[in-house]
């Protein structure tokens, strides 16, 4: 599939067959995805699974060795300036002058930018606004909270108003309160740009991303809308009790049933395949067979356990 007109339809980020070796490591194998308006993208995985170096391609602070990223229309290769002028990139490591104020460090990279004063002093005041920075512009970074400091970061990587944010774990460290902050700040971002961001927590996912990509060693094995993810939460297992139960083999043969689990005093766990009518097929050998069915509770796996699925499972796309 070739690139062709990535500016229809708000597309913000295009990738594609992406992949970054480390001698004969494949950090990152092949990857492929679109970034449009208004859509948070959030990169999980477990560590080492190539997030942070995916991310460091798509800043341009990594070359990859195949593949193609185009940023605003812009190929992030062949038009290197125009691309990057379109990304506000905050890495893992915040690159903060603790000597320096707010103002001081938000005023210098705005200079690195290229702004001239007057839009530079235009841009501090929009950025500190947006970041809830506009009382400690003063203040010296060094002495700011970690919450306060990822406030700067991002700050910083709003300066020049891109249409992309790329953000590497930028919750990482920070207490419940800061984190609340920081994800509604996100969030807000979010509505009229394109952000993408890393981490290795589902429920960091949940709390501020419209979409979902998740890595395992270097390849994506799972790509879509939060709420598809969610809707694999539909039951795959029945526990189901009984006063005069069969054989643990009869309740195996049941259509639709992979496993039985025992769990003691009449009870079972069923594990059966997605979608099938196991309850009614139950209820129908209960009856006709005299098990005297007395609990039937379909159990739903939660995103933690789908996550650990598809992170240490078999690859699904």
């Amino acid at each position: 599939m070739l690139i062709k007109n990535v500016m229809k339809d708000n597309v913000l980020v295009h990738v594609e067959h992406l992949t970054r070796s480390y001698g004969d490591v494949k950090a990152v194998d092949g990857i492929s995805f679109i970034l449009h308006t208004g859509e948070i993208l959030g990169f999980l995985g477990p560590n080492g699974a190539g997030k942070s170096t995916t991310m460091r391609m798509l800043a341009g602070v990594l070359a990859p060795d195949t593949g193609r990223i185009v940023i605003n229309g812009a190929d992030l290769l062949d038009q290197p300036q125009q691309a990057k002028q379109a990304i506000g990139y905050l890495p893992e490591r915040l690159p903060l002058y603790r000597e320096l104020t707010v103002d001081e460090q938000l005023h210098y990279s705005a200079r690195l930018h290229g702004l001239d004063r007057i839009t530079c002093r235009q841009s501090l005041d929009i950025a500190k606004e947006r970041c809830g920075l506009t009382n400690v512009g003063r203040r010296l970074i060094g002495n700011l909270s970690k919450g306060y400091q990822q406030r700067v970061g991002l700050a910083q990587a709003l300066l020049h108003d891109p249409p992309v944010l790329i953000l590497d774990e930028p919750t990482v460290g920070l207490d419940p309160n800061q984190l609340r902050e920081i994800r509604e700040l996100i969030r807000m971002l979010g509505q009229d740009r394109g952000v993408i961001l890393s981490t290795h927590l589902l429920s960091e996912a949940q709390a501020t991303c419209t979409h979902v990509q998740i890595m395992r060693a270097g390849r994506l094995v799972y790509a879509g809308a939060l709420t598809d993810l969610e809707q694999q939460r539909q039951s795959a297992q029945l526990r189901i009790g009984l006063k005069l139960p069969p054989p643990t083999a009869n309740l195996a043969q049941l259509p639709g049933v992979l496993q039985v689990e025992a769990l003691g005093d009449g009870r079972f766990r069923l594990y059966h395949s997605p979608g099938a009518a196991l309850h009614r097929t139950l209820l129908e050998h209960a009856c006709t067979e005299g098990w005297d069915l007395w609990e039937m509770t379909p159990e739903h796996a939660g995103l933690e356990q789908i996550f650990v699925d598809l992170t240490l499972g078999e690859r699904l796309v």
